[in-house]
């Protein structure tokens, strides 16, 4: 039911779903800040906390990366695995009431991750904590998931990785231009570096003895930070 109200309801509003992922990894990152705090080992090599967006319009994938506290298998397991957790029902009954569709609803109830499934078929999420392996979780917008040791091993270092494998009509967030909006917006109050990955093409001459036209198209990965 979650599900249908959040897909339903919100539709018309789908790129919320950055804003929620952002502020998820904004508050992953002021976690193991604080823990830092009294432990300086808690960030062990990887010290810069930031976030990164990418995507990938071939595999029609947008990944959000941060270097926060992480999730233990556990943790991935409580926080995702399990739609009907403890605020669940009031976000629904809330959403389903008289200020139905209320998008300030969302974040209050610890339910702002299911919005994923605005823009997404399936999404997975890899994550890192201090405590335990890295791990994936990943899951179709039903009540079905998979959790399993990444193959990969620490590939993060620590933090999480949250790739969406997006829905037909929502390619304008493979757009570069709207990404670069959205991020913008979202960002605003946001404390920590966010580096969106972007990629350029550029037109060069090369020496060519057997051609008369020459031109080379070479692509190349710009990063910018808000």
């Amino acid at each position: 039911r979650l599900m249908d109200i959040i897909i339903n309801s919100l539709y018309k509003n789908k790129e919320i779903f950055l804003r929620e992922l952002i502020s998820n990894a904004s508050d992953a990152l002021d976690k193991i800040r604080f823990l830092a705090v009294s432990d300086e080992s808690a960030l062990g090599d990887t010290k810069d906390l930031e976030i990164k967006i990418k995507f990938d319009k071939d595999a029609r994938t947008l990944t959000i990366i941060d270097t926060g506290v992480g999730m233990t298998k556990a943790d991935l397991v409580a926080n995702l695995g399990t739609v009907a957790k403890s605020g669940t029902t009031n976000f629904v009954e809330a959403l389903s009431g008289d200020g139905g569709g209320d998008l300030s609803l969302i974040g209050q109830f610890g339910v702002g991750f299911y919005s994923v499934y605005l823009v997404a078929d399936k999404v997975r999420v890899a994550s890192k904590n201090n405590d335990d392996d890295q791990y994936i979780w990943e899951s179709t917008a039903d009540s079905n998931f998979v959790i399993a040791k990444d193959p990969r091993g620490n590939s993060l270092g620590r933090g999480t990785e949250i790739t969406l494998f997006l829905k037909e009509d929502a390619g304008e967030f493979l757009d570069q231009d709207r990404l670069d909006e959205l991020v913008m917006r979202y960002s605003e109050f946001i404390t920590f570096p966010i580096s969106l990955y972007k990629s350029k093409t550029e037109t060069v001459e090369v020496e060519d003895e057997d051609e008369d036209e020459d031109g080379f198209v070479g692509d190349g990965i710009d990063d910018e930070v808000f």
